[in-house]
Order: C-alpha cells, then structure tokens, then sequence
C-alpha cells in the first residue's frame, strides 16, 4: 500500500513540476517575443547548430577557466545524461526491483551511470567549495559573485548533490538487497555504500520518491521565478548561444550593432521616422528580442564582472548586474505590456503601481528612480571583456551602446566633455578641432616623400596609408605614424596618404552613441575613399582598423584593412625588413582591446618584439584575451575619469610588476593613456625615469636603422 501512496505523490507532484515548468516557459517565449525584431540571427542554420554543438558540448567559453569549466562539463552532462535514472526512479517508487528493458542489465550501462554520477558529484562539491573560498564569503570587487542571488546558487548546488546522492543510495540499497546486476570493478562507491545499507525495499521506494521530488521541484521552482538564471540557463544557454552576434561562432565583438528600423533592417536617418523607428533603447521592451533572451540567460557567475575594468577600478558598472537589473525590469513589466498598457494608460485601468512601473526610466538616477545609473551607463569601456569571457554569449556592449543612443539622440543627455567632441567632429573632422591643413604637418618632420594623394591614388601603389586623427594630430601618435611611414619606405611599399582629405572615422561618436554624426563622417569618408580608387588600407589605430575594416561595408565601404603590425610582421618575414641592433631591454606588451578582444590579432605585435635582437619579452599577467583595458575606448579618451581609479593607473601598476625598461603597444590612444599614467608614476618616483611607452613600430624602427645618428630622435 505504501508504494501505492508513494507513486500516486509522486505521479501528482510530476504533474504540477510540469505544469508549473511549462507555464515559465511559456512566459518566457512570451516576454522574449515582446522585443524588437533582428534580422541576421536566423541562419545560415547548419552553421550556428555546429558551433552551438561545439561551444555547448566542447565547453569551449567555461574551459577558458581551467578545472571550473571542466567540472562545470561534467555536472551538464550529468543532467542529460542521468534521465535514465529519473525513469528508473518512477518505476523503483513502484517496484523496487525494476530494471530497464535491454540496457538494464549491461555493465556498460552501470558503469556509465557510476562515472557520471561519481564525477559530477566530486565536480558540484568542488564548485560549492570553490564559491565559498573564494567567492561568497569574501563578497567585494575582488569577487565575482559579489551582486549574485547567492541563495539560488545554494539551492541549485543542494540539488543536484541531493539527486547524485539518491543515485547512490538507491543503488546501495540493491546491492544490500542483493538485487544489483552489475560488478564492483564497475560500480565500486555503490558497493561500497550497499555494505553499509540495510536491505530495504521500502527504503529504496523512499529514496526514490525523494530523487522524484528534488527533480520536479526545481522545475517548479524556476517555472514561478522566471528570473533564476542559474536554473534557466540549462535550458535557454542553447538558443542564445545558437542565436550569438556572430554566425561563425567567433567571440570577436569588431562592429558596434546596427541600428534597426522597427522592421529590423538597418536604420536610414534620412528616411527615419523618430516616432515609429526606435533610436536606441529608451524602454525595456525596445531591445531586442535577443537582447531579452540575453537578460534571461544569465547565470550571475560573474565573470564578465571579474573582467571589467571599471568594475575593478571602483566604478559602479558591473556587467553582470546591469543585466541582471534589466533582467528584472523586464519580467516585472512584461505581464503588464502584454495585456496592452503602457505608461500612457488609464489610471483606473492600470493602477497607480502599475503605472509607476510601466513609466519608470530605463536610464536615470535614484531620485528618478532609474533601473540603470546614468554613471553605470558612463563607465564602459567597450572593451569587450565581458562579452569575450560570458560563458552563454551575452552581448553586454551592443546593449550598452543602444541605451547610449537613446540617451544621446533622444534625451541629449551625456557627460559634458562629450559635447566638445561632438561639435569638434561635426565642425572640423577630428575630436581636437584642429584645422585640417593640420594632417599634414608630419610629412615635414620626415627625409622622404610620402605621396599626398590629390585625385586619383598615384599609379602602382600598394596601400592607402590611413593615418588617423591621433596619427596626424596628436604628438605621441606623430612619432608612430613617423615611424611606420619609414618603415614601409625602407621596405619598398609604395604607399599613400590622404592628407587634409581624411576625417576621422567616427569611433568615438559611434561608441559614444551618436549614430548620426558617425554616419555623417563614414559617408563622407567612404566618398572619399571610393572616389580615390582606394582598395587596400593600413592603419595605426585599432580603432580605425576596426571601423573601416568591420563597419564602413555596411554603408558602402567595402576595402581591405591591415593593422600596421600585421603587414610590419609579413615584411619581416619576408626579408622586406630586418631589425638588426640588439636592444637589450626588457619590454612588455599592452594588448589593446580594439586590436585584440574585437579582432582577434595578438600575435603579430609580439612576432615583432621577439624579432628584435636582445629584447626580453615579459608578458603580464592579464594578456591576450584577458588583457586589461587602458581606459580610452567607449569615448572615454574624451571624456573626465571621476569616480574610483583610473583604470590606466591600474594597467601601469601591472606592468609595473615585470619590471620592464619599455612599455609597447599597437594603439595611439593606449600610447596615451599608458603614457600619462607612466609619467604620473615618475612624479611620484614609483617609475624609473628610463621608462619609455613606444607603439611595436617605433621598436623596430630603432632596430632596424640604429646606423643613423637622428634615429632615437625621432622615433
């Protein structure tokens, strides 16, 4: 009779599990389909599948962090792989002495459950021990758990625990009831729990209903919290993955996302409609719908927190919490916008609450009671850590630069200095608002000629030297452009540049959230550059190389963009170039994020530090995909650093720690923030004074002409 009582629980509490399961799902689908439509995220299908198949079942985003994303590979598998055991389980409530048909008795089978079962239980224990050590009970910006739903975490880890552990002891229970088909060299912790059991039929129906009962509790649970991330993301993880930015499956960020009409194609100002097609994001619902699935599928595990670098810097961005604040607003506005109201309804038939729900700002201080702080919003970068270390593809930055948008076109509400910037730009051509006769002071400063281009590119030439506005403008930058000039010249690369026919790209506006004045200057730019037959570019600046190279195509702009680094490096390869003097320094290499995170090219600068005689490359510790930003991207290079540390300061202290005679770099704007922070560290004698900040081509310059007496001069 008692297994009667015990089925029947069981059956009842699997219906409502269900149920209530299924409803979230519902609701989810239901919020997520609230967002506006995007056109590039459908196909091509066999190709996002793969790559989901890949990043899901390879683990690849979770391995980047060692044993983590190996036990993590362990408890996934585990959930699908352990179904069996839940069937099992219904019958055992029942009839304690069931097996499965064919597969019951196969020594394959127990083994396979033993090891899955065995591993993910050493992999949960393991990451509770890990969130506790080093996480939960040292909350601060030194954790990456610091703003998580901590009690949800328990629970899930109890959870699944619990379900290894009845695992365990409903196979104990059968080998003490000496009903266990298979080997102790195959089941050995089930052998060994079974000599300690007694034999129990009723005890093994218990066990089994309590396995029944921890299964479909947790789906009932996260069916009435839709916003548990840590449960949610097991299932939803596929589809945002399947769905990522990029269909090739790469992690690269390259071109800040296009604006969308309200029919998901790309936005034209000169035929857009403020009032029907949505500049920016203003209110939840204006995101995406990926952009809502993304919010969804968080799992609070924070490593997009433990990457930023205004979060590490004292700033009040934390990628994991903006989103998960979004997150929030979104499932507490969504039941609401589904029945039709909005924040212009009839008090009687929405309610006070309701209404101060449905109007609340997306952006806006606390007295506004905004969800997102306009300082929050400030603070990115546009570094792409969060995104490059987000194990379920979550695009941080895209949704960034859309509030940006909406704050800057429609509510012209942005940090003051930025106007500066803005009126530069749209006045003159360049953030500084220097005259454009300006572009070409360098050429005089150097013994060679470098053609100018006036209509055409002159016959035979191999590329469109795009020096930039910091390239041509700013001193530092100056000696780089100098130097990659000479370079090509003593190479043999015919080259050319435009002069005072050249404006600057319009990163900083874009970053910024200005989408029309960066329109403005890529059109004109892309005229210009059509008209002058230019087809393949090399620039200094990442920044540049990534506008032109990744989204001038989308207004016409179609060319081939090196990054000096990388045709520096071919031309040594090639013999073109030969660094021949020892420079006996030790160096380090700053990895900017517009070069690196955004478009994947890391090892050409180091190819040609390790090329030079005599150099010590030190790397430090944040490298590569990890590396820490300098602080200039995002429009930040214009805009006042206030609040916390200056993340350059912080970046010159971990270089600090290899000890290095030269700090090099492929990037003018990090040449400037890591120069400034370097001579702030002199002033305080906490730098050696022959410290030098150099871009890899000013490097090879030394090496490659130190015959010449004015070299050090002027590289």
């Amino acid at each position: 009779m008692i297994h009667v009582i015990l089925g029947i629980f069981t059956i009842a509490f699997a219906v409502v599990g269900t149920v209530m399961f299924a409803f979230g799902i519902r609701h989810i689908v239901r919020t997520v389909r609230l967002g506006q439509p995007v056109s590039d995220r459908s196909g091509p299908f066999t190709r996002r599948l793969t790559n989901m198949l890949i990043e899901t079942l390879g683990h690849t985003r979770m391995l980047k962090w060692r044993w983590i994303g190996v036990a993590h590979w362990f408890v996934m598998v585990s959930f699908g792989a352990l179904f069996f055991t839940i069937v099992e389980a219904f019958a055992e409530v029942w009839n304690p002495h069931y097996e499965l048909p064919v597969i019951g008795h196969w020594t394959v089978y127990g083994l396979a459950m033993e090891l899955i079962a065995g591993l993910g239980m050493i992999a949960i224990i393991g990451l509770a021990v890990y969130r506790q050590v080093k996480g939960a009970r040292r909350l601060g910006r030194k954790s990456r758990f610091e703003n998580s739903t901590h009690w949800q975490a328990y629970y899930v880890e109890a959870y699944i625990l619990g379900i290894y552990l009845c695992i365990f002891l409903i196979r104990g229970f059968r080998v003490a009831m000496d009903d266990f088909v298979y080997p102790v060299w195959a089941t050995p912790l089930s052998h060994a729990l079974g000599a300690v059991l007694p034999p129990s039929e009723l005890g093994l129906s218990v066990v089994a209903t309590v396995k029944l009962v921890l299964s479909f509790l947790f789906f009932a649970v996260i069916g009435k919290l839709l916003t548990m991330g840590i449960g949610w993301h097991r299932f939803t993880a596929f589809f945002n993955i399947y769905f990522k930015r990029n269909a090739d499956g790469s992690v690269a960020l390259g071109p800040a996302k296009q604006m969308l009409n309200k029919d998901g194609k790309p936005l034209d100002f000169e035929e857009a409609d403020p009032d029907e097609d949505p500049f920016g994001v203003g209110k939840v619902e204006d995101f995406t719908w990926k952009g809502l699935l993304d919010f969804t599928t968080c799992t609070e595990c924070g490593r997009c927190q433990s990457q930023c670098p205004a979060w590490n810097t004292g700033k009040p961005l934390s990628p994991k919490k903006l989103v998960m604040d979004l997150r929030d607003h979104a499932y507490a506005k969504a039941p609401y916008l589904m029945q039709g109201l909005d924040e212009e309804s009839d008090e009687s038939h929405a309610g006070t609450d309701v209404l101060a729900l449905l109007s609340r700002p997306l952006v806006g201080t606390e007295e506004e009671n905004g969800v997102i702080h306009p300082d929050v919003l400030w603070s990115c970068t546009n570094c792409g850590a969060c995104v490059e270390q987000c194990p379920v593809d979550i695009e941080h930055v895209d949704h960034i630069i859309d509030m940006r948008r909406y704050q800057v076109m429609i509510e012209s509400s942005f940090p003051s200095e930025a106007n500066t910037l803005l009126k530069n730009l749209e006045n003159k051509g360049n953030p500084w608002g220097m005259s454009e006769d300006k572009r070409m002071d360098w050429i005089s400063e150097v013994d060679f000629e470098v053609p100018v281009v006036e209509d055409k590119l002159p016959e035979g030439t191999e590329y469109l030297f795009w020096v930039g506005c910091s390239g041509a403008l700013e001193d530092r930058a100056k000696k780089t452009t100098k130097a990659v000039a000479e370079l090509l010249h003593i190479a043999g690369v015919k080259f050319a540049v435009l002069g005072s026919m050249e404006m600057c790209t319009g990163d900083s506006a874009r970053r910024l959230g200005m989408e029309f004045v960066y329109q403005m200057l890529a059109q004109q730019n892309i005229e210009t550059l059509n008209g002058v037959g230019a087809t393949k570019i090399v620039t200094t600046c990442p920044h540049c190389f990534n506008t032109l190279g990744n989204e001038y195509p989308d207004l016409g702009g179609d060319y081939d963009v090196v990054h000096h680094t990388k045709l520096l490096a071919e031309l040594v390869k090639e013999n073109r170039l030969a660094p021949v003097e020892r420079i006996d320094k030790n160096i380090t290499y700053h990895d900017p994020c517009f070069l690196g995170r955004h478009n994947k090219v890391y090892e050409p600068p180091r190819e040609l530090i390790d090329g030079v005689p005599g150099v010590t490359n030190t790397e430090m510790p944040r490298n590569r995909e990890r590396s820490f930003c300098c602080g200039a991207g995002g429009a930040r290079m214009w805009m006042e650093e206030r609040i916390g540390k200056r993340i350059n300061t912080e970046r010159v202290e971990e270089a600090l720690t290899t000890r290095p005679d030269m700090i090099a770099t492929g990037c003018p704007f990090c040449q400037v923030m890591v120069s400034d922070a370097v001579n702030e560290k002199k002033a305080k004698n906490e730098a050696k004074e022959e410290l030098e900040v150099m871009d890899v081509a000013q490097l090879l310059l030394l090496s490659a002409r130190s015959d010449r007496p004015e070299a050090r001069e002027t590289v």
